[in-house]
């Protein structure tokens, strides 16, 4: 017996921007339609309605998904049965053709590239609709793209989906228009957008701020010798790095104090209004993440899951964590892009990926708003490059095809390599060595700008935005992030005041000397709380102000320059 039409009479109410894209695609009617919808926006439910109403008037017979990863499968299928429509998780190749219980099948890009000529019959067969999630992946590897190509020409509709459709190299995407500029690059173009600021602005998604913590960070060369930088400071690509790396190991301080700020800010979550909001930790592999797990558990006295790949168990530890109450996940690198856990309120960015693809894909997983003012908080180590993703949130990108191959931020493959697991040679413990971290909270950054002063962890000044309300319009965020950074600068012109009295009056005993080291740690924190009063003043960045003093007054940067030097940069700054 065939399987049953979907009612349409059924479907769950659409959004503004989706009934607008859907009256679009029926207008249009043509073979392929690409949809650019920000994470949390609802791309699902639009293309499963698409699906529906295709089916229900028989312009097609058959429905394929194609997904990014083997997770991503089950939850398309269990979506789309929700509304009717009859997937197969489970089809392999091997099975050549679904059960006639079903409209059709979901796969990954991967089954896809192993025997295109499979999924090519199979949608010779019947009508087909295609429905190519997250198509960015298409351009993956030339296997992929030109498997993707064969297996689905014949379809006689396609709809292609992504949150992100950029890519950093110029692998053109299946199906995908491409147009040329004025510039004569080739763009990406799509028929519906709907942007991450579009979907803020009408509640869909949530607020994202952005809390960046730097710090002291000390580690050994491969040639023994022993480096210290500040996180956040401006460095060669090869020491923000290192020092990057070295804020990420386990065993220093910078990730147990981070994580017990997120932990902090995830019980205000809690008791503000989302009891059972969850926080995510993305690792960069499973050695650190296992790491992390044993952390958290120190910091909360509670076990956290722990995701390491997307194996056979990987889809069902992750649908536990959804329905739990449990406070706290470990995913080496991410959760798969479009996996949906609405309750992830609170993240930690502690891997090195640094592609404004990757920042944005692991953003994603924590805007998905369930009810008005709930906001996301995500933790990030105060590197100048992931601080510029930060800002730019709302920018959107498109896949630009023939631009120059400067890399935007770290060589995102050597540092995989420098983070992988190699077992057999031990050649990373010979390379490098983390010797120590420290963290203090650098600056907020929200709605694309920068809010705050340094303060160290575990002070009440770290603990004024972390108990930020939970529930909260983007307005009322940026209302109060305002009131803190001002509230904040005011105390510490009231304390500089208090000191030169101090100073000014006889001195009943004199105070204890310093030695170097304390004169240096004095002078540092002088320095950055004057770097960050100009910023504010200015609006410049804090490495461009660091850059510039080390350009006016020379000499390395303040991790490694000497007292007079960080005397001299205090003195140049107040005159700046």
């Amino acid at each position: 017996m065939a399987v049953r039409t979907p009612a349409l009479d059924t479907f769950p109410s659409l959004r503004a921007w989706q009934r607008k894209a859907l009256v679009e695609y029926l207008r249009r009617r043509a073979e392929d339609f690409t949809a650019v919808a920000t994470p949390g926006a609802g791309k699902t439910t639009f293309a499963l309605r698409i699906a529906a109403e295709l089916l229900a008037d028989g312009s097609v017979e058959a429905v394929t998904v194609v997904a990014p990863t083997e997770h991503l499968k089950t939850q398309w299928a269990e979506a789309a049965a929700r509304v009717g429509i009859q997937l197969d998780a489970a089809f392999r190749n091997a099975d050549l053709h679904s059960s006639a219980d079903f409209h059709g099948a979901v796969v990954t890009y991967a089954q896809v590239g192993m025997a295109p000529q499979v999924h090519r019959r199979r949608t010779m067969t019947r009508r087909t609709l295609v429905i190519l999630d997250e198509i960015h992946h298409a351009g993956d590897s030339r296997t992929w793209g030109d498997g993707v190509k064969a297996a689905f020409e014949p379809a006689v509709r396609r709809l292609m989906l992504t949150g992100t459709p950029f890519r950093s190299d110029d692998n053109p995407i299946p199906f995908v228009s491409y147009e040329r500029g004025g510039d004569g690059l080739l763009r990406s173009r799509a028929d519906s957008v709907y942007g991450y600021s579009d979907a803020l602005r009408d509640g869909v998604v949530r607020p994202v701020l952005f809390l960046a913590y730097s710090g002291e960070t000390r580690w050994r060369t491969n040639a023994g010798e022993e480096l210290a930088a500040r996180l956040g400071e401006p460095m060669t690509q090869d020491l923000i790095a290192q020092a990057w790396r070295t804020a990420l190991d386990p065993a220093g301080d910078w990730m147990p104090q981070v994580l017990r700020a997120a932990d902090a800010r995830l019980t205000v979550l809690r008791e503000a209004g989302m009891p059972d909001a969850g926080g995510l930790v993305i690792a960069s592999d499973q050695q650190t993440a296992r790491s992390y797990a044993r952390l958290i558990e120190q910091v909360t006295g509670e076990r956290a899951g722990v995701v390491l790949s997307d194996d056979a168990g990987a889809s069902a530890r992750i649908a536990t964590f959804a329905a739990s109450e449990q406070r706290w996940l470990v995913a080496v690198r991410m959760v798969s892009e479009g996996v949906d856990i609405p309750r992830l309120a609170v993240g930690v960015y502690a891997t090195s990926a640094s592609t404004p693809l990757y920042f944005a894909q692991a953003i994603g997983r924590f805007v998905r708003a369930r009810r008005p003012g709930e906001t996301a908080s995500v933790f990030l180590p105060s590197v100048p490059h992931l601080l510029g993703l930060a800002s730019e949130m709302e920018a959107e990108r498109d896949h630009v095809l023939g631009k120059p191959k400067d890399r935007e931020g770290f060589d995102d493959e050597l540092l995989d390599r420098a983070q992988r697991d190699e077992q057999a040679s031990g050649e990373l413990e010979k390379r490098f060595a983390a010797l120590s971290a420290t963290a203090e909270l650098d600056q907020v950054i929200f709605d694309g700008a920068s809010f705050g002063t340094a303060a160290q962890a575990g002070t009440p000044e770290e603990e004024e935005y972390l108990g930020l309300p939970g529930l909260l319009t983007s307005e009322q965020v940026a209302s109060l992030l305002a009131k803190r950074q001002a509230d904040q600068l005011a105390a510490q012109r009231r304390r500089a005041t208090e000191q030169r009295t101090e100073s000014a009056a006889p001195a009943s005993a004199p105070p204890a000397p310093m030695s170097a080291a304390q004169r240096r740690v004095a002078l540092r924190r002088q320095l950055n709380a004057l770097v960050a009063a100009q910023h504010h003043r200015t609006g410049q960045p804090h490495g461009k102000i660091h850059a510039e003093l080390r350009r006016i007054c020379g000499g390395p940067p303040s991790a490694q320059a000497t007292i007079e030097q960080l005397e001299e940069r205090i003195a140049t700054v107040q005159t700046l």
